[in-house]
C-alpha cells in the first residue's frame, strides 16, 4: 500500500476530530476538565454552553493555540499535540474567530486571495501578469462565489455589511483548504436582517467537511446542527441531537436558571 492510500484509508476509518481528555488550567484555575469530543467526516455539530463555559479555550486547544495539561487532539487518527497552529492548518485543521480579523482596505477578492496564495505556498502579489496566476485566481472566484458573494467581489470589505464580513472570513477558511472546520461564533455581532445570508452561506459549506460551530444563537444551531454538545464549567453536560439536548432539564436549568420544564425558543440568544 503506497502512502497516499494509506492516508486516504486512515481518513475514512478514523474520526476527522478527536479530543481525548483534554484539560488545560491555568494556576489552580481549571477552565478545561477531561473533555472528549468526536467529529466524522461531514459532521454538523454545535458546541454551545454559557459565558464562561471554556468554549474558546476549547478551540484553542484544538487549534494548537494552547497546549494541554492533560490529553490530546487527534486529526483522522494522528497525534497533533507537537503540531503548531500553523502546522495543524496544513494538515486541514482550520478555524474562524470570533472577533473579524480581515483587511478591511482591501477588496473581498484581495482578502481571499490572500489565503489561496498562501494555501498554495506563493506570496501574494495581485500585480503580477495574470496568466502566470490563473489558477490561483480562479480558484479565488470559486471560493468567493461558493459564499455567495460575487456580487461585493471587488468592494472593499469596509464597504459591504457586517454580515457579509463574516462570510469573507469563512471564504478566508475555505480558501485554507479545510478538513475540519471550526466556526467560533460566526453569528456575533450580526443584525437579524443579515442572519439569513450568513445561515445560507454556511449550510452550503461542503459536506464533506467537518464542522464545529461554537454558537450562541439558537436558531443557528437549530438550522445547522444535526448534534450539539453543551459545555458547563469547562466540561461536557450532555450530547446529542438538538431536539433531545434542548429538552433536556439539566441543560434548561443551565440556561434558564431553573428546572422548569421551559423549552429555550427560537431566535434566542443563549447567555453569552
Amino acid at each position: 500500500m503506497n502512502a497516499r492510500a494509506g492516508a486516504a484509508r486512515s481518513e475514512t476509518s478514523s474520526p476527522a476530530l478527536q479530543a481525548i481528555g483534554l484539560s488545560r488550567h491555568f494556576g489552580a484555575l481549571h477552565v478545561t476538565r477531561d473533555v472528549s469530543l468526536s467529529l466524522e467526516c461531514g459532521a454538523r455539530t454545535a458546541l454551545i454552553g454559557p459565558n464562561g463555559a471554556g468554549k474558546t479555550t476549547l478551540v484553542n486547544l484544538l487549534t494548537g493555540v494552547l497546549k494541554p495539561n492533560a490529553g490530546r487532539v487527534e486529526l483522522f487518527g494522528e497525534d497533533l499535540n507537537g503540531a503548531s497552529a500553523a502546522a495543524r492548518v496544513r494538515r486541514g485543521l482550520v478555524r474562524t474567530f470570533q472577533i473579524s480579523n480581515l483587511y478591511s482596505r482591501l477588496t473581498v477578492f484581495e482578502n481571499v486571495f490572500i489565503a489561496v496564495s498562501e494555501r498554495a505556498g506563493a506570496s501574494f502579489n495581485l500585480w503580477r501578469p495574470a496568466g502566470r496566476e490563473t489558477v490561483l485566481l480562479e480558484r479565488c472566484e470559486a471560493v468567493v462565489e461558493q459564499v455567495r458573494l460575487a456580487d461585493d467581489m471587488h468592494r472593499k470589505v469596509a464597504e459591504i455589511a457586517y454580515g457579509r464580513q463574516r462570510m469573507v472570513e469563512i471564504a478566508l477558511a475555505l480558501a485554507l483548504e479545510p478538513k475540519v472546520l471550526l466556526l467560533d461564533e460566526p453569528a456575533a455581532g450580526i443584525p437579524s436582517n443579515e442572519l439569513g445570508l450568513l445561515i445560507d452561506a454556511i449550510e452550503a459549506l461542503p459536506t464533506d467537511i467537518a464542522v464545529l460551530m461554537i454558537e450562541h444563537d439558537m436558531e443557528m444551531v437549530h438550522r445547522f446542527a444535526t448534534e450539539v454538545s453543551v459545555l458547563v464549567g469547562g466540561e461536557l453536560l450532555v450530547s446529542g441531537k438538538p431536539s433531545d439536548v434542548m429538552a433536556n432539564r439539566d441543560v434548561q436549568a443551565v440556561y434558564l436558571g431553573d428546572a422548569g420544564g421551559r423549552r429555550l425558543p427560537g431566535r434566542t440568544v443563549a447567555h453569552a
